[in-house]
């Protein structure tokens, strides 16, 4: 049997970072004067080790961890001009406010405390046109060292930048928006243009629903988040669909979600996204079951999807027998052709996240990649 008859696995972006990065770069976000070179040439190296690791877990489509960034959204901070207000030191989780101690240990998580997402109050703009493609450049040289061609790099949504980046200068939302859509072009084009696939998180379609969108009705909502997609469908017009992933997420913390929208209310418009391609929580208790609500309405014939098979936020390692089993589920829903493996969310969205354990990260990776070479025998047999 060839290996293109395996089931094609990934993850959503974020991996553990090393120990001397986080430190490196707890500095800089606390002011502390840092060694520039240095925290370059760490994280460089970063790279390496964490493209090597995923290429030893066996996995299809990797990428660099999100190693030069603080956090999958917040990044952008720096590299676009008008983000200067006040951040946000708490934001509303619906869910959270039903359980004061899951809001307590969710906040206290050191990655969330170093976080940084201040207002916009000035025209958007890229400032820093180098970070995207050095990004490029280092992750496209560790996977040739490594002996690996297919790379993926997330890239923050105009919709979730609008969530976390309070607008404070835009006469209105749809406006701040699509101002953002067009400033970010520049990085997705970038990330397209070095022949990886484009990968837009998108937590504000779904988390979204149980904090920034929480206080609306269901259609105001769904109004809300067709701007958001028209706004990323504008941003990405010039990269193929097929390039072109995306990730929905319904907040990755170790909280009740019990207020989490269902996925029947809102996939009718993911649909409407270019990117041919979507990732979404399936292995998590809270959103497991929705296989059998994809299966009722239905995934239009030119959309692939990833479901996660594993998630991020136990140090259970998934057994690779449960993976193949999950992914049979889903072939009942697509055809194995338009299907790939992959995990509920990243393993460490912000610096120094501290929920898994780093080493068992990797292991459950190799689980994922195991549980498709069995899953791939069955289902292409």
């Amino acid at each position: 049997m060839s290996a293109s008859r395996v089931i094609p696995s990934s993850h959503t972006g974020s991996l553990p970072r090393p120990d001397d990065l986080i430190r490196l770069m707890f500095a800089v976000n606390d002011g502390i004067p840092v060694d520039r070179e240095a925290l370059d040439a760490e994280i460089i190296r970063s790279i390496d080790s964490v493209v090597k690791r995923q290429v030893e877990a066996g996995v299809t489509v990797i990428n660099d961890g999100e190693m030069s960034k603080p956090s999958y959204a917040t990044y952008v901070k720096d590299r676009l001009s008008g983000f200067n207000g006040q951040s946000v030191q708490n934001y509303f989780f619906e869910d959270l406010q039903d359980f004061p101690r899951s809001a307590e240990a969710v906040a206290g998580n050191p990655g969330r405390r170093k976080r940084a997402a201040p207002a916009c109050t000035a025209d958007i703009t890229v400032i820093d046109r180098e970070a995207a493609v050095r990004d490029m450049v280092e992750l496209r040289k560790a996977a040739t060292a490594h002996g690996h061609e297919q790379i993926f790099t997330s890239a923050a949504s105009p919709g979730v930048i609008s969530v976390f980046f309070n607008n404070e200068h835009y006469a209105t939302r749809d406006e701040y928006v699509f101002a953002i859509a067009e400033a970010m072009r520049f990085e997705y084009e970038a990330i397209a243009a070095a022949g990886a696939v484009v990968q837009l998180d998108c937590p504000d379609l779904a988390m979204g629903r149980h904090s920034a969108y929480a206080h609306m009705d269901l259609a105001e909502y769904r109004r809300t988040i067709e701007v958001n997609i028209e706004a990323l469908n504008h941003a990405v017009r010039n990269i193929p669909a097929e390039q072109l992933r995306m990730h929905l997420c319904w907040g990755n913390y170790a909280g009740p979600h019990h207020h989490d929208v269902p996925i029947n209310d809102f996939i009718d418009i993911v649909w409407k996204a270019k990117p041919q391609t979507v990732l979404f929580e399936g292995a998590n208790p809270r959103h497991a079951h929705e296989w059998q609500a994809l299966k009722e309405s239905g995934v239009p014939d030119h959309k692939f999807i990833c479901p996660g098979v594993i998630e991020p936020q136990s140090n259970y390692i998934e057994h690779p027998e449960l993976v193949a089993q999950r992914l049979e589920r889903w072939a009942e829903i697509v055809d194995p052709e338009r299907l790939m493996a992959g995990v509920d969310c990243g393993f460490s969205v912000h610096v120094g996240t501290t929920t898994i354990d780093p080493d068992v990260a990797f292991a459950k990776l190799a689980a994922l990649s195991q549980g498709c070479e069995i899953a791939g025998r069955r289902l292409f047999s």
